[in-house]
């Protein structure tokens, strides 16, 4: 059973989620706050967590920043705010993906099952190793080496890797790209994609400038050279 965790100060929305993801099979822990939700990752194993990001004490990016020091669970950010610093914010810091309140529980589930089909996925498949640029990803183990050192990446950044990796040499457009890792459509307007690139290109010590592992294509997407 797919164990889920979320951590909010608004006890309604928190039972509501409780309720409905159990109801659809997911077995759900809620945490009042940061501190707690913290504690509760350290004595419980989780599949991914649900995190506020408006939280009073610590809020949810420091709690992301905690969680990302030694874990790369799914985390989906919850914000009340239609800004996108929020979000782009919560993507600098690792987050896998987020959702606007208010939202349709629907919504937020077929998010989770996306992330948890992703994982699920390369777990069932044999071992494959792919390459370019100097970097390399295992499939099944979800690693990723670059010159001699492993990469810790987030599951949504080792997605859109592997996409570009496995059409190294071909042009992905930025619409495509998020569609191809995370099997959902995404508006022209959405940048959530740039900041992924911004993360993965510093965790593989590119440069924007002058990108010799992912190029951007201006106007059109991003390329990894063969």
């Amino acid at each position: 059973m797919i164990r889920a965790l979320v951590i909010d100060d608004d006890p309604k929305l928190a039972a509501l989620l409780a309720e409905y993801l159990g109801s659809r099979g997911l077995e759900v822990h809620t945490a009042p706050d940061g501190d707690r939700g913290l504690e509760a990752r350290k004595t419980n194993s989780y599949d991914l967590i649900i995190l506020d990001v408006m939280m009073p004490k610590k809020d949810g990016f420091e709690v992301l920043k905690e969680i990302r020091r030694d874990s790369n669970i799914p985390v989906i950010m919850l914000t009340a705010r239609a800004e996108d610093f929020d979000r782009i914010v919560g993507l600098e810091l690792g987050a896998d993906d987020y959702i606007s309140k208010p939202f349709n529980p629907r919504e937020l589930l077929a998010r989770i099952k996306a992330i948890l089909r992703r994982s699920q996925a390369a777990g069932s498949e044999e071992v494959e190793v792919l390459s370019a640029a100097g970097i390399r990803l295992n499939i099944s183990k979800r690693e990723v080496e670059c010159g001699s050192q492993l990469v810790e990446l987030t599951s949504t950044e080792f997605d859109i890797l592997r996409v570009l990796i496995s059409n190294a040499g071909r042009v992905i457009a930025r619409e495509r790209l998020m569609e191809l890792a995370r099997g959902t459509e995404w508006s022209a307007f959405d940048r959530s994609i740039d900041v992924h690139i911004s993360n993965l290109r510093k965790k593989l010590g590119d440069s924007s400038k002058r990108a010799k592992k992912i190029k951007t294509i201006r106007g059109v997407g991003y390329l990894i050279p063969c």
